[in-house]
């Protein structure tokens, strides 16, 4: 019987009263795997990389490359790094394990209302979009703080709440009124695109990799061997894609954050 996994993640146990779901399962082993990598390549860093250092400094050095696109400067790119880079690392390997095998396969039986239901007791991280928009809004938020940082809490906060503007007009009067008035209402539409952000971000990595999990699970059911292959295959891809979409647009809003008025423009 073909078993679709539903949109909700699915509880395995509780920790107390929080509830351990198994995309959670998944987001708590890449964590732990990096944790642990970083670990180990902090205890053995080298003037001279060799084996695994070479490895993970040959990957840096592709991201920041490809970074200085966006930012324009390595100096931005370092210091967005940790939160792009992190994204896009976390992402990656999060949709590269969803394919392995045993993912969505591996559960337990349980009877429900007098049916017996097969729960998979592990779930590519993000199918969940509590964690994808946990993400979104980190990257978002994360935007706004650097902002602050770099260009002063009035200012930054004068691209959206246009008061200082208004206050000025209507002391000099005339037309400038209307022009105060207006920029004060696309400063709200500013706001609401800020939400947008978090929406779309965080949708558009759910809605693919859950769509792909759903796909390989339909051609699994009617075909179990080679004609899947083309799909695992694609579904790499894919999940690249949407890693590498997601560490860019967050670093796009980075940028454009941490940016002069008259830069930005």
């Amino acid at each position: 019987m073909l078993h679709l996994p539903p949109l909700a993640a699915e509880t395995i146990f509780y920790i107390a009263n929080f509830p351990i779901s198994n995309s959670l399962i998944n987001a708590l082993i890449v964590s732990l795997g990096l944790i642990i990598l970083s670990l180990y390549l902090r205890s053995r860093l080298r003037e001279v990389p060799t084996g695994v250092q070479n490895f993970m400094e040959t990957i840096l050095e592709v991201l920041l490359g490809y970074f200085d696109q966006v930012t324009g400067s390595r100096e931005k790119s370092i210091k967005f790094f940790p939160i792009a880079g992190t994204l896009f690392i976390f992402i990656l390997i999060s949709n590269l394990l969803g394919v392995f095998p045993g993912i969505g396969s591996i559960g337990l039986t349980v009877v429900r209302e007098g049916h017996s239901e097969f729960l998979p007791i592990f779930r590519p991280a993000n199918t969940d979009y509590n964690l994808t928009l946990a993400m979104a809004l980190v990257a978002v938020i994360g935007s706004h703080v650097f902002g602050i940082i770099a260009i002063g809490f009035w200012k930054y906060a004068d691209r959206f709440i246009k008061l200082g503007t208004l206050w000025r007009s209507l002391r000099r009067g005339g037309a400038s009124i209307m022009v105060a008035v207006i920029e004060f209402f696309v400063g709200l539409i500013e706001i609401v695109s800020e939400i947008a952000k978090v929406i779309s971000l965080s949708l558009r990595l759910f809605g693919n990799v859950f769509a792909g999990e759903v796909l390989l699970t339909v051609m699994a059911s009617l075909v179990a061997y080679f004609i899947p292959l083309p799909f695992l295959l694609l579904e790499l891809l894919v999940g690249l894609i949407q890693a590498t979409v997601f560490a860019m647009l967050t670093l796009v809003y980075l940028t454009m954050a941490t940016a002069d008025h008259a830069e930005s423009h």
